[in-house]
């Protein structure tokens, strides 16, 4: 048919039809259980395939190692400052989890039989660890052998990795929703432990780019100076001073004089305040909204509070000498500024009197520019917002990634290295933690990276699933069976113990626990599965550092347990 003809001339639109097709079939729930993109894109990928497709030169690589990059750069900030401090055991934790997978990983390939590039796809399948599937393909190429035993291997990893898939998917949602908090003392207990919790930390808005939080955290109200405490006139710093006494931090951002005299846009501590004056206020929702009927009444004051306001991420740095939020406060360079959020390892916290602030915490700042500029300087880097990405960073990062990646070192005959896929994701690593210390450089926006890794990971499957179509049939029929039940059994034994193993030996919070096994196995699923059966976001507090730990981990595993079955 003219169509086939058109995808083998032009592999090219062969591809974005699966990446098409295959986000399409991700998005379809059954009971609310979606097979994910990547396995659907796979899925169509063999179909397509099916019309013996070739798909060649060095699409797959380019993609996957972008996607690598970018991984790496999402999670560098927290997986290094994981390694010191409290999230110390989490790291311990992850590692661990993934050791457990390793091992029966290591166990059920000797006990079925299964060769490297089978052993490999069943990990991934199992583990819902979609990367190895490509660093297990760079590194069964380079093992020494005939080449069509090579290629064989290579073939089989897709395979398995869809038979596997699947039950990894449903089995962590399995355990980590229903098991799991049956095994620390029922469903109850751990939902009353998880509210005790809860009210120590500060509701997020979720990750909806269209949706935001109806609370907002800063406030600027306009008010008529005619209250008791303005019967005659007050300097701008007897009013913040009156605020403060009365333990609120509220800046006076405008003044518009009664007398039609005109507005006064910069404001000064000796500025005076005349009754009748409108003033326009800043501050935190809780410090703003509140009976001051002492200042006066509240007006729209529409003109008076027409003015731009702008917020800022600003990197805590070490020499930041500042130990609490009141610490910050009592800096003149905080004037006219406030904290609309805090976070530590992408948590939110509440911004309190008493919060401590660390090294790495990242402060979102409101103000006007010139105020925000002064206090960004004192306490450490801010991160300019743009659209624009670094694209020198990013070409340049992945080369020194993939050189590093290409440097070996044998042992007898076997050469063993990160490969470039590995070494793409340890220069992520780096440079994004780099980024996070000092983010004056290499900027890639939250949007350039979904794309980066949503379309290099889904474009690097559906070139595989082309390519291993027409032989994926008979490899189906060489694995049989026994490749969904190691998969069960890696699946299940390792998260079974990790529930375990992080209640009764780690010791963290109920919900905690769950959001770290969630992390470790690398799944979203079960991650969502949790929280909707205790009503809460609670266990998202472990799945940041431990997913950033298992994301590595598990890549290198992967290269560890092809070099151990070959």
């Amino acid at each position: 048919m003219w169509f086939v003809e058109v995808f083998r001339h032009t592999p090219a639109l062969a591809v974005f039809l699966t990446i098409g097709l295959g986000f399409l079939l991700g998005k379809v729930k059954i009971k609310g259980i979606a097979l994910g993109t990547v396995t659907s894109v796979l899925i169509i990928g063999v179909l397509v395939g099916q019309m013996d497709i070739n798909v060649g030169g060095p699409l797959k690589s380019v993609s996957f190692l972008l996607f690598l990059f970018c991984i790496g750069y999402s999670v560098g900030p927290q997986f290094f400052r994981s390694l010191r401090g409290n999230g110390l055991k989490e790291v311990l934790f992850a590692v661990v989890v993934c050791a457990l997978i390793l091992a029966a990983s290591i166990g059920v390939a000797f006990w079925f039989g299964l060769n490297p590039g089978q052993a490999a796809g069943m990990m991934a399948g199992a583990s819902t660890a979609s990367p190895v599937v490509g660093a297990a393909e760079d590194t069964i190429n380079s093992l020494p052998g005939d080449p069509s035993a090579i290629k064989s291997m290579v073939d089989a990893i897709p395979v398995c990795y869809a038979m596997t898939y699947v039950f990894g998917t449903l089995g962590a949602v399995w355990l980590l929703g229903y098991v799991g908090p049956a095994l620390m003392g029922g469903i109850d207990k751990v939902k009353a432990m998880t509210r005790e919790l809860e009210k120590t930390l500060s509701p997020a808005s979720g990750n909806d780019p269209a949706s935001f939080n109806a609370c907002r955290p800063v406030a600027f109200r306009a008010y008529v100076a005619d209250g008791s405490w303005m019967s005659e006139p007050r300097s701008v710093a007897m009013l913040e001073e009156e605020f403060e006494r009365l333990g609120k931090r509220v800046t006076i951002e405008r003044i518009e004089r009664k007398d039609g005299s005109g507005r006064i846009d910069v404001i000064t501590p000796d500025i005076v305040i005349k009754p009748g004056d409108t003033v326009a206020l800043a501050g935190r929702r809780e410090m703003i909204v509140t009976d001051i009927q002492w200042l006066g009444r509240e007006v729209p004051g529409v003109d008076l509070l027409n003015f731009p306001v702008e917020d800022v991420d600003v990197t805590v740095s070490k020499h930041c000498n500042v130990k609490t939020i009141r610490d910050l406060f009592e800096n003149k360079w905080m004037d006219g500024v406030d904290i609309k959020s805090i976070k530590r390892n992408d948590i939110p916290l509440n911004p309190l009197k008493q919060t401590a602030i660390k090294p790495g915490d990242i402060l979102e700042l409101v103000g006007l520019k010139k105020n925000l500029d002064r206090a960004a300087k004192e306490i450490g880097y801010a991160d300019p917002r743009t659209l624009a990405t670094d694209f020198v960073f990013v070409g340049l990062g992945i080369l020194l990634g993939g050189l590093l990646g290409a440097l070996a070192i044998k042992f007898g005959n076997v050469p063993v290295s990160l490969g470039a896929s590995g070494g793409a994701l340890v220069s992520g690593l780096v440079l994004g933690w780099l980024r996070a210390k000092r983010p004056v450089y290499g900027a890639i926006p939250k949007a350039s990276l979904w794309v980066f890794n949503n379309l290099g990971l889904n474009m690097y499957i559906a070139v595989i699933g082309i390519a291993s179509g027409p032989s994926f049939v008979s490899s189906f029929a060489e694995v049989g069976p026994k490749i969904f039940i190691a998969g069960l059994i890696v699946t299940l034994v390792p998260l079974f113990l990790a529930i375990i193993i992080g209640h009764k030996l780690f010791k963290f919070h109920p919900a905690v626990t769950l959001g770290c096994c969630a992390g470790a196995r690398k799944t979203t699923a079960g991650l969502g599965a949790v929280q909707e059966r205790l009503g809460s976001s609670v266990p998202a507090l472990g799945y940041t550092i431990t997913y950033a730990v298992s994301n590595t981990l598990l890549i290198i595993f992967g290269i560890v347990l092809v070099l151990l079955t070959s």
